[in-house]
């Protein structure tokens, strides 16, 4: 974290900016997925982060947002038994991970290395990403997740995706010094500037929305 604070303020706000986007992405994406209110996952990462940042003196520069990891089982169990077996079932993977801490406090990081080196881990993290291809695939598109509906037209969808996923690539592949770290950002800047073009942001929900509210 100190390392970090030392770099310039430019680069900070623009990784910072970056960090914002990919954060609130997936933590609205998640429970859109699942079923789920994004308002208590923003109110609830929010408190996480900020407790997280507590306990380890903010010698972490983590943001806890919504895992993926979770989406299978949280569709799965949530059709078979219901949402009170669902939140049940988060809250035993909550215990979990505060075990795993006190685990971690006692024995080090290390510990966790030891019990899922790298060679466990690719494969999990290689699973989400193609379980959720159909997702990625299906909004690309213009369509739900689930592809249920199409959502935006099939043309305008395809003219706003794929120049923001050919800017994201770009960037990542051909950037140079600061714009080499943010490909994301520049991606969603020209998907967004293509949406606003398209007539597709509607911000009228934004305006009817009150200020504060609880979630």
């Amino acid at each position: 974290m100190s390392q970090a604070m030392e770099e310039p303020l430019g680069r900070q706000v623009l990784a910072g900016a970056q960090m914002l986007f990919v954060a609130f992405g997936a933590l609205v994406l998640m429970p859109l997925i699942t079923g789920m209110d994004p308002n208590v996952a923003l109110f609830t990462a929010g408190i996480g982060t900020l407790l997280f940042q507590l306990v380890t003196k903010r010698q972490v520069p983590v943001f806890l947002a919504s895992s993926f990891a979770f989406i299978a089982p949280i569709i799965a169990a949530k059709a078979d038994f219901g949402l009170p077996a669902v939140l049940g079932g988060v809250v035993a993977a909550g215990i979990v991970y505060i075990l795993l801490g006190f685990a971690v406090q006692l024995k080090g990081p290390g510990f966790i290395d030891r019990l899922l080196p790298p060679v466990v881990i690719a494969p999990v993290i290689i699973s989400i990403g193609l379980a959720l291809s159909p997702v990625a695939v299906n909004m690309a598109m213009g369509k739900a997740g689930d592809g249920s509906a199409q959502l935006i037209p099939y043309e305008a969808a395809m003219l706003i995706s794929m120049p923001a996923l050919l800017t994201t690539l770009l960037v990542a592949v051909l950037g140079r010094g600061l714009f080499r770290l943010v490909p994301i950002l520049a991606g969603v800047a020209v998907g967004y500037g293509l949406c606003f073009a398209f007539g597709v942001v509607d911000t009228s929900g934004i305006a009817a929305a009150p200020w504060l509210a609880i979630p």
